[in-house]
Formats: C-alpha cells, sequence, structure tokens
C-alpha cells in the first residue's frame, strides 16, 4: 500500500543566509531563487508498507524535521534509513525497517544564499540562485542553471546538464564531478571564462562551442581540454570518471 501527504511552510531567511537541505534516500529536489527574504517549503512524502497499521507506524518516523537560527534553515529528512534516529525508536518493527520512501522538495529561496544539498537517489534542478552552492548525491539526473559565486558538485551517477545563462561567470570557480554518466554543459554566445573538462578513465570530451580556444599548445583533446572562451575569466573544471563531458551553446539542440 502507499500513503502520500503533502506538506507547506514557509520561514524567514535574510540576505545572504544560508539553506541546508538533507535528503531522503530517494525523492526529487527542485529549488529556484526568488527576491523575496523567506524560504518557501512545500513536500510531498511518499511511504510504502504492507497495512493502513504499518503506514500509520511509518509516518510517526519517516518524515523531515525544519531547524533553523538567526540566517540558517535546515531540511532534514529522518526515519527508517538512519541507523542512529532508529536506536530512539523502541520497539519499531524491524520488518518495516528498509521499505522504499521518498520526500519530493519544491523550494523557492532568496536569490542571495547559500546551498547545501546532500541527498540519495532523485532528480535535482537548481535555477536562480547565487551563493555558496555545494550539491552532493548518490544518483541524480540534475539540470542546473546558474550564473555565478561558488559552486562544487559531486554526483555518483547520472546526468548533469549545467548551463550558464550569462556571457561570464560571476563568482570564484564552478567545480562539477561526475563519477559515472554524461555532463552537458551550454554557455552563451560569446562568453568569457577558462574551463578545464577532463574525462579520467572511458569516454570523451566532445566540443561543440565554437568559442573554444586552447589555453596551451595542444590542450584541447578527445579526452582532456584546457581551453579559454572569449577573453577569459573564472575557471569552470568538469571531471567524468566513465561517460562524456559535451560543450554546446545555450539554448542549442544537440
Amino acid at each position: 500500500m502507499t500513503r502520500t501527504t503533502t506538506r507547506h511552510d514557509s520561514r524567514r531567511l535574510g540576505y545572504g543566509g544560508a539553506v541546508t537541505i538533507v535528503g531522503a534516500p530517494a525523492g526529487s529536489i527542485t529549488i529556484e531563487g526568488w527576491q523575496r527574504s523567506e524560504v518557501d517549503i512545500s513536500a510531498e512524502v511518499e511511504l510504502r508498507a504492507p497495512s493502513q497499521q504499518d503506514l500509520d507506524l511509518l509516518a510517526a518516523v519517516d518524515t523531515f524535521l525544519i531547524d533553523e537560527d538567526a540566517n540558517h534553515i535546515r531540511i532534514i529528512a529522518i526515519g527508517t534509513h538512519d541507523k542512529k534516529f532508529m536506536k530512539q525508536a523502541k520497539n519499531f518493527p524491524k520488518y518495516l525497517i528498509g521499505l522504499p520512501w521518498k520526500v519530493d522538495y519544491r523550494l523557492k529561496v532568496p536569490a542571495m544564499c547559500d546551498l547545501a544539498i546532500d541527498t540519495g537517489n532523485g532528480p535535482i534542478k537548481l535555477s536562480g540562485v547565487e551563493g555558496s552552492i555545494r550539491i552532493n548525491a548518490l544518483e541524480s539526473d540534475a539540470d542546473l542553471a546558474l550564473t555565478g559565486s561558488d559552486v562544487a558538485v559531486i554526483i555518483q551517477k547520472g546526468t548533469v546538464n549545467f548551463s550558464i545563462p550569462a556571457r561570464a561567470w560571476h563568482g570564484l570557480r564552478a567545480e562539477i564531478k561526475l563519477a559515472s554518466g554524461n555532463l552537458n554543459v551550454d554557455l552563451m554566445p560569446g562568453f568569457n571564462g577558462d574551463i578545464n573538462a577532463e574525462v579520467l578513465r572511458t569516454g570523451e570530451v566532445k566540443n561543440l562551442f565554437s568559442g573554444l580556444e586552447p589555453r596551451e599548445r595542444n590542450s584541447i583533446g578527445p579526452r582532456s581540454v584546457r581551453a579559454r572562451a572569449g577573453s577569459g575569466g573564472a575557471m569552470l573544471t568538469f571531471t567524468v570518471g566513465d561517460g562524456t563531458i559535451q560543450m554546446g551553446s545555450v539554448g542549442l539542440k544537440q
């Protein structure tokens, strides 16, 4: 049997605040930047169990908490996947531990805020946020449309679509690492920046962006690219263990 519940909440968050999400074992995360000084949270929790009684038991433990202090909001999934947490749940039926459940989050956050996301399996969609951004996921199809600040993404398996809808990266750096899968990078025509792209084991780097020039002699090859776009700028680093890195233009179907 399946039970789905929805929850909505909002919390004040000032300019330059931080949002941390510790995701469930599965579920999607969609985050959009807006101009309000608040975080709007909508979530859908899906549980599965053999009976209604079992669903009632799971609903008491498989959920998420919202914790906040002066300028930091934390959204933390708790439940049967967390061994430390389950030690507090006395006499909880062992046959219910390990059943699949998920949380699908939809958030609107201040455009200027820091984000930290640590999650399991599920798609991630992020746009319109400029801040320190950290993403760590086991498996995800991620769509990231960002224009600046300090970004670090580590995903074990999946597909990452990373687009920069601006003529330059407005920040320190962007670094995306994907152990296995495909990484697609879309840049605006006339983009300015420095790019390092490398496939470590099997696969290739495909360059369909006409504005790249080698930074060094012979520094654009089938598995490694060290290039400059336009007049250069912030460093963008893309690394894939096994798979492909493809660079093209924003809005160009490939």
